[in-house]
């Protein structure tokens, strides 16, 4: 029998369903009015139809129970209407089909309801209002025993939930399928209309709701638009420890605050940022043992300019403190802090950022801004010193650094010609 579900997807859905039969998980980063509910429901019919386990089980998860039943619920109903002796039940948001799958439409509001049920496929629509606990406690659970697959979606709302999370995750993970469908490359929503958009909005929010932002929501973001063209470049991801290459650091120290650390690699013109490191109120000797229990083999350690100031508790400077316990110090240069933040814009197109154990590196660049002056109506000029500070100085500390050493050994490789000219 030949069932014609009034289904026809678009040239990204197409692809999308084609993915996402080669994979059990995947993340869905999709602009506003991309389709993505009506997708994945039928993604999800099409499964059930198709999946030859004993009574299988799927579900579609909102946020909340009326996201469920007032968008969900209905083009379920609808998808659904021409495959015979389909049933449904209107107060449990349940879909029986002919051959004993069920699909059913679920909230995460009170996930401990729905603890013990098995599932084949789930799909998580607007992840960034979905709790942990949701995945922790209830879906990986009801997947293990049938091997299910689960499809996170939603559209970016900040980095401060799950959804970035994961999209982080599927980065760097290549068992994850990972897709972000930002508007001005679909041409789902016509260009007036997200010109109109737009203007409405504002820069920011747009960039979020309909270019899939993670930055979009932060005014006055220094490297947020270098860091998403990393994104969109394929940059941030997995960058595997190259065992034939050195490693080099750079630090900042914090005194009474946190000293943060990045760990990088250097391929011809290329910056492989592996690992970063950050804790606080720790002395220098905690972060050196760390260091040393690294299988690394290093090459230079860059520190901030002010490593040669005495201590007063016993007259060393931090830099003979770290030499006597085995890192020697390269200085970075002490520049005014406009032209460090040029020397690390300069540098960030060349690297290649592991998102898994460099996250407290991606959130602090993304984050890392200047205050708006509402009197003025001007960003003021100095970053706003904050948690995010310690890691962008190390990354200014990185970014002086290789740039004096790259210019120092420049000048050391010069040679004489023939008639003693210096070429």
């Amino acid at each position: 029998m030949k069932i014609q579900i009034p289904y026809k997807p678009r040239k990204h859905q197409a692809y999308i369903h084609q993915e996402l039969d080669k994979y059990r998980y995947a993340v869905l980063c999709c602009h506003r009015r991309f389709g993505k509910t009506v997708m994945v429901l039928n993604h999800l019919i099409r499964a059930a139809l198709t999946n030859t386990n004993h009574a299988p089980r799927l579900a579609y998860i909102a946020p909340t129970y009326k996201q469920a039943k007032s968008i969900a619920w209905d083009y379920l109903k609808f998808y659904t209407k021409n495959i015979p002796g389909t049933k449904w039940n209107e107060s449990e948001l349940r879909c029986d089909l002919v051959n004993g799958s069920r699909i059913t439409l679920l909230s995460s509001e009170n996930f401990d309801s729905i603890r013990g049920i098995y599932l084949d496929m789930v799909a998580i629509d607007e992840l960034a209002q979905v709790s942990q606990g949701l995945i922790d406690e209830v879906i990986t659970p009801a997947l293990s025993d049938r091997k299910g697959k689960m499809f996170l979606i939603g559209t970016p709302k900040g980095m401060n939930n799950i959804f970035y999370d994961y999209y982080n995750k599927a980065q760097s993970d290549p068992k994850w399928f990972l897709y972000k469908a930002k508007a001005s490359q679909t041409n789902i929503v016509p260009e007036d209309e997200l010109d109109a958009a737009l203007s409405v909005m504002g820069k920011a929010k747009f960039d979020q709701e309909y270019e899939c932002s993670f930055i979009g929501n932060i005014e006055g973001s220094i490297y947020g638009d270098i860091v998403q063209d990393l994104d969109d470049d394929g940059k941030i991801g997995s960058v595997p420890y190259d065992p034939s290459l050195p490693v080099n650091t750079a630090w900042d120290i914090g005194y009474n605050d946190s000293t943060s650390i990045i760990f990088f690699q250097v391929l011809n013109h290329q910056i492989n940022i592996i690992e970063t490191y950050e804790d606080d109120n720790e002395a220098l000797p905690h972060y050196i043992k760390y260091l040393q229990d690294k299988d690394y083999i290093y090459d230079t350690h860059y520190g901030p300019f002010d490593l040669d100031q005495t201590e007063f508790s016993n007259g060393k400077t931090r830099r003979e403190i770290a030499a006597a316990l085995g890192v020697r110090f390269r200085l970075a240069p002490r520049l005014p802090l406009e032209d460090g933040i040029h020397a690390v814009k300069m540098l960030l197109p060349r690297c290649q950022i592991d998102s898994d154990n460099c996250s407290d590196l991606l959130i602090a660049l993304r984050h890392y801004h200047r205050k708006f002056n509402d009197k003025e109506r001007i960003f003021k000029p100095k970053p706003v010193h904050d948690w995010s500070s310690h890691m962008m100085d190390a990354l200014r500390c990185l970014a002086t650094g290789i740039e004096e050493n790259r210019q120092t050994n420049k000048n050391l490789q010069r040679v004489a010609d023939s008639n003693y000219q210096i070429i």
